[in-house]
């Protein structure tokens, strides 16, 4: 038997809002062995859907605002497609024995109820002849699906919020506050608006359980507890739904709380394998009928998976994933309790204006994305905690704030690089420290930092000085890369074979060298220095006077 035929190997999906991602690794030495993507608008079997630039569909009426929707068969021939292609690259397909899923959080689809009928055509080897996007085409009940960046549900989720006994309620109950991109605010916006659709829907998967039901041939796949948790419909610490929250969403809609409970699918930890691969997979593209199907999760809670403590993410945006114990919840509501894609709790926080304002505030002194070496002499030049300068191009989700211009401190004198770049920089993290002091534990445990900041030292001695404690790079892993590594570890449990999926995951995706916090810098954040806590009483200053502009340029239209 050669090698190739003795490979075991797991295969890590990632439907995001762009793209389908793979990533292969093999079970026993952990190596990656393959790594693709196909971009929805830039592949010819993907861009033929409608989508726009933005990758989602234009809206229904042009008076719609915060719609954000994208057509399900363009998941299906992403499916046939990346199979296709990972065929054609010799990939060994009959050596994969788990395919595990990541998908955006909060996206969904409904499916009608000949779901069933249509699903068992996957179980057939003549079906193989045909393409997903056809067995599959009349499943839906409603025939897109909304995804994360919907934005127009602001009415359902105030509903929802004080039906349940107001925002601490809420996030008792669902561990978060009831944002506007989560599932259950969408589906009552959906039952309201399209009520034939909403009667005749059947099943309601998410998109990361959508993908397994597709493998399986299962429509009745369960959802899996870690990106349940994005739905405003799971109790948090239960691990099941939850009869108020339902109760709350489906009010004043057709079938009430009995018809929506009947339309969700059973619950289930997210590393729980649901079942072998399909028969359409095994005669089209050679896939063993033994292959195992994951129930997968969301992209956070999979991009979580690799790195067990903290992990905080530097990148367009920011993210920081707290590590937890299941039972902390963020009172004010601005982070949202998740699990990750092998059942982990933790905390994630998301700060819009990330690494994409430090780009902004270089270009404004001429520099390029690519120019790093000017601004960090710059951040050499200057001790930490000096300087503080605010600056909000976007509507900001953490904490929740508004949009506001360039705002520097009188006492931080004529401005220059070193003063913006590191006024900036300290700012944006500190507001990522300071709002998630709440549900974080002080610990000596390193703090992993990923993202393209990684590759500076200042801003890594930084990171170190705010959060008082080391820190530690870690490469890039992402979505499909977690999805693969949860997938190991589904794969051995249910062999009932010992696997270390820490020593597994450092091996798959390399750390760097401990970086211990300088004193000094502690000192100038935490103590004399008080940086932090000017920091907080200045940004809520500022907020506070946006709130007021805005509220006196609403009064003075009302006016006119």
């Amino acid at each position: 038997m050669n090698k190739r035929n003795n490979r075991r190997l797991s295969l890590g999906l990632d439907s995001s809002t762009q793209s389908l991602s793979a990533i292969v690794i093999d079970i026993d030495t952990a190596e990656k062995c393959f790594e693709h993507t196909i971009d929805y608008r830039a592949d010819e079997r993907t861009n033929c859907f409608g989508i726009g630039e933005d990758y989602i569909l234009p809206p229904r009426h042009s008076t719609t605002e915060g719609e954000a929707e994208q057509p399900p068969l363009m998941y299906l021939a992403s499916l046939d497609a990346m199979f296709a292609d990972m065929k054609k690259a010799d990939v060994a397909l009959e050596n994969i024995v788990a395919i595990n899923t990541s998908g955006q959080q909060h996206g969904h689809v409904y499916l009608n109820k000949n779901l069933s009928i249509i699903f068992s055509n996957l179980l057939r080897a003549e079906s193989s002849t045909l393409e997903l996007k056809t067995l599959l085409a009349g499943v839906f009940s409603y025939f897109t699906a909304p995804i994360w960046m919907t934005a127009n549900t602001l009415t359902q989720t105030v509903h929802v919020r004080e039906a349940v006994g107001g925002k601490t309620d809420m996030i008792e109950l669902s561990g978060s506050d009831a944002p506007l991109r989560f599932t259950g605010a969408v589906i009552r916006r959906v039952a309201e608006q399209s009520p034939d659709a909403y009667a005749a829907t059947e099943k309601i998967q998410l998109i990361s359980s959508f993908i397994p039901a597709v493998l399986t041939a299962n429509p009745l796949v369960p959802i899996d507890t870690g990106n349940a948790c994005g739905m405003s419909l799971m109790n948090y610490r239960k691990k099941q739904w939850d009869s108020t929250l339902i109760a709350a969403t489906a009010a004043g809609i057709q079938g009430g709380p009995e018809e929506l409970q009947r339309k969700l699918p059973e619950l289930a930890p997210p590393d729980t394998v649901v079942g072998n691969i399909a028969q359409y997979f095994v005669e089209k593209y050679g896939f063993s009928d033994n292959c195992t199907i994951i129930a997968g999760s969301g992209d956070n809670p999979q991009a979580k998976v690799p790195v067990a403590g903290d992990l905080l993410s530097l990148g367009t945006s920011f993210v920081n994933m707290v590590s937890t114990d299941g039972d902390t919840l963020d009172p004010e509501g601005y982070a949202n309790a998740m699990y990750d894609g092998i059942g982990r709790p933790f905390m994630f926080g998301c700060r819009t204006n990330g690494a994409m304002v430090w780009d902004s505030v270089r270009s404004n002194y001429g520099l390029t994305k690519e120019e790093y070496e000017p601004a960090e002499k710059a951040l050499q030049d200057v001790a930490p905690g000096q300087y503080m300068t605010f600056w909000q191009p976007k509507a900001e989700s953490f904490p929740v704030s508004d949009v506001f211009d360039f705002v520097r401190l009188a006492e931080s004198g004529t401005p220059n690089l070193a003063k913006d770049y590191t006024g900036i920089i300290e700012t944006s993290l500190a507001a990522v420290y300071v709002y998630s002091e709440v549900f974080t534990k002080p610990s000596q445990d390193p703090l992993y930092v990923t993202g393209g900041a990684t590759g500076s030292p200042q801003i890594m001695r930084r990171v170190a000085g705010i959060w008082n404690r080391p820190v530690v790079s870690v490469q890039k892993g992402g979505a499909a890369l977690g999805a693969a590594v949860a997938g190991v570890k589904a794969y051995c449990d249910h062999t009932d074979e010992q696997f270390d999926v820490e020593s597994f995951s450092a091996t798959i995706l390399k750390r760097g060298e401990l970086i211990q916090p300088n004193p000094t810098d502690v000192e100038a954040y935490h103590g004399s220095g008080n940086y932090l806590q000017r920091f907080r009483q200045t940004y809520e200053e500022i907020m506070m006077e946006m709130k007021e502009i805005k509220k006196n340029l609403l009064y003075q239209q009302a006016e006119n």
